[in-house]
């Protein structure tokens, strides 16, 4: 008698895991890397503008965290775009390399807190499971890489000498900055990106298609 083979003897992927967590992809680790050098590069022209801007803000310490926004970006942009698990901290940590390697006066330390910075995006795009990129979440993102520059520069750097209520305007400042500057302006980066036709092959990119046919036939 003729054998019959089951082929249900191998257990089939895990596919709400693949759905819910997908994997990169070879246009998405291009994409993330160039959003990374673009930013390094930035990151390297807001170090050189520091000085003199943090210095107009000086008449009231704590105001310079307003500037840290600057250096944030990269992880809500990355995240925005790439939306798979990794981007934020990926982009931001490239970001922070390039910069490096550029020359900055904070040398390795730069390293440190764009990894820091990435995390702080990161584990807000985390708890949404990587499944919601509307504005609230872009901003909840800057906020939380606000956070972690504010923790670090307050403990780690020159700012740890300031008086507690100073260092709540700088903590406060940098949140407000990394709101702004990192999430407001990110996001509203992704949706001039998505409607010139640049995210076409990311789902940033067709979500904003699928909000413009809706616009349209309303």
């Amino acid at each position: 008698m003729q054998s019959t083979t089951n082929n249900n003897s191998v257990p089939a992927p895990d596919v709400t895991r693949s759905k819910r967590f997908p994997r990169w992809r070879v246009v998405d680790i291009v994409v993330a890397s160039v959003i990374g050098v673009a930013s390094g590069v930035i990151f390297w022209a807001w170090g050189l503008a520091w000085s003199p801007l943090s210095g107009i803000l000086a008449f009231t310490p704590g105001l310079e965290g307003l500037l840290s926004g600057g250096w944030l970006f990269a992880a809500v942009l990355g995240g925005l775009i790439v939306r798979k698990p990794g981007a934020a901290i990926y982009t931001e940590l490239v970001a922070a390399v390039v910069s490096m390697l550029i020359g900055t006066q904070w040398g390795f330390s730069t390293l440190i807190w764009g990894l820091v910075e990435g995390i702080g995006a990161e584990i807000v795009f985390a708890l949404f499971f990587y499944s919601s990129w509307r504005l609230g979440v872009a901003l909840l993102a800057g906020a939380g890489a606000g956070i972690a520059v504010g923790l670090l520069d307050t403990t780690f750097t020159s700012y740890a000498a300031l008086d507690f209520g100073y260092k709540a305007v700088y903590f406060v400042s940098s949140v407000v900055s990394g709101v702004v500057l990192a999430g407001l302006m990110s996001w509203f980066a992704v949706r001039g990106l998505a409607r010139a036709g640049v995210l076409n092959r990311f789902a940033a990119g067709r979500a904003d298609e699928s909000r413009n046919a809706v616009t349209s036939t309303t």
